[in-house]
């Protein structure tokens, strides 16, 4: 437990050491070229799986450690943001909004991580990406000028949330198999062996074991999500003999603080969490619209700026540095149309390839585990339709691309193929 005796200093503390941590994390994956997308892209249009194995890497590390740290009450992965575990299982807008973020990063040349990492490298094409889900991941928890309404409500919540399911419990492997009383053991035991057989799978490649930068990106980014985790869960204030979390403290500021600065705009984002990147994405929009006040600079700010700053430092130290722009108007309207659905998708999913791809699965949340199974589906189908569509050019309909890509994919009886396999 790391204790302080003022919110200012334990807030500087928290905030310091995420920036620290997310430029460590921009530069290891400009260097290693972690990616998700291009993960996918690899096993689905080549049938490489290094870099998926790197992503599974990075699951099974933050996995295992949150596993073994949360067993140790180190990790608090309970009372979260966003709230991975909670009773109200939102599993249609997990997996619809995982398809969504698949089918836009894949459009988008890259997640939000990658968006990130791009831009530290000179991508100006990944500018108006990153401005496109920021703007949409603002509104969609944020109302309207004037109005009580945000684009969630608008346009997804009177047909989408019906459809969740409100338990009587916590959504985690552990509590939904062993009930509430033993979840913590059941967790040990699931994370252990799921861990454990995840490490197994990425290591029996003896091309991933020889590939360092992928060993290592997926390391880092493992170890940078359980590190987040860490100090998210253990930072202190030490007030008159008692101890308080940073989120305890900000709810009862007016009973334990004799002064109105300082005082944080939001409580929620004071709670343990680990790197997610579409919701802060968000942040950054509100944190500039409000002067850049530190009442509102948070995990999520820090970390899309350290992301970026570690990536520019690494393509500098490199010399890789390079403005890019669009190749075409096609071009722009694509990632235009990604950035869109990513910033719809990692609302609604609560997360994106990483934020629900490994921080939310290292919590062993069941809707996490059904968001990173939507963004893996949208984003092969999307690249088998394209394929498909280059291949055939106009000879193809987008109709008889998608179903057959469907095919492929042996979620349609191979008689309803309409395009040869290629």
């Amino acid at each position: 437990m790391m204790t302080f005796d003022s919110f200012v200093s334990a807030q500087s503390f928290f905030l310091w050491v995420i920036f620290a941590i997310s430029l460590v994390l921009g530069a290891v994956v400009n260097k290693t070229n972690f990616c998700t997308m291009g993960a996918v892209s690899d096993w689905v249009n080549i049938g490489d799986t290094g870099r998926f194995r790197a992503w599974l890497l990075a699951i099974a590390v933050a996995m295992l450690g949150v596993t073994l740290l949360e067993y140790g009450g180190m990790v608090d992965a309970n009372g979260t943001f966003p709230p991975y575990r909670g009773s109200l299982f939102i599993w249609a807008e997990n997996l619809l909004g995982g398809i969504l973020f698949g089918i836009g990063m894949t459009l988008a040349s890259g997640c939000g991580n990658k968006c990130l990492v791009r831009i530290g490298g000179g991508n100006l094409k990944s500018i108006l990406v990153f401005a496109v889900i920021a703007v949409i991941a603002y509104f969609m928890v944020n109302p309207f000028p004037g109005t009580d309404q945000t684009l969630f409500t608008v346009l997804f919540y009177d047909w989408i949330r019906p459809l969740a399911i409100s338990l009587k419990g916590q959504q985690d492997l552990g509590t939904l198999l062993a009930g509430s009383e033993n979840a913590l053991n059941a967790r040990l035991i699931i994370g252990l062996v799921l861990g454990t057989l995840l490490l197994v799978i990425v290591f029996s490649s003896a091309d991933f074991r020889r590939s360092f930068d992928n060993i290592l990106g997926g390391l880092v980014v493992g170890l940078a999500v359980l590190a987040a985790w860490y100090v998210t869960s253990n930072v202190h204030i030490n007030t008159d003999g008692d101890t308080y979390t940073l989120q305890t403290y900000a709810q009862n500021w007016d009973f334990l603080s004799d002064s109105s600065d300082n005082k944080p705009a939001d409580t929620r984002p004071l709670a343990a969490q680990s790197y997610t990147f579409i919701n802060p994405m968000g942040q950054v929009v509100e944190y500039s619209a409000a002067g850049f006040n530190k009442a509102y600079l948070t995990f999520g700010v820090v970390a899309v700026l350290g992301v970026v700053l570690g990536s520019l430092l690494w393509s500098l130290l490199k010399r890789s540095f390079r403005f890019e722009w669009f190749a075409s108007f096609r071009d722009f309207v694509q990632h235009l149309l990604g950035g869109t659905l990513m910033g719809f998708g990692g609302i609604l999913a609560l997360g994106c390839t990483i934020g629900q791809g490994v921080t939310g699965i290292s919590t062993l949340a069941l809707g996490s585990f059904i968001a990173f199974g939507g963004i893996v589906l949208g984003s092969a189908l999307t690249m088998k339709v394209q394929y498909y569509k280059m291949v055939y050019e106009s000879d193809a309909s987008f109709a008889a691309a998608f179903i057959t890509a469907l095919v492929d994919m042996r979620l349609l009886p191979k008689a309803l193929r309409r395009l040869e396999a290629v």
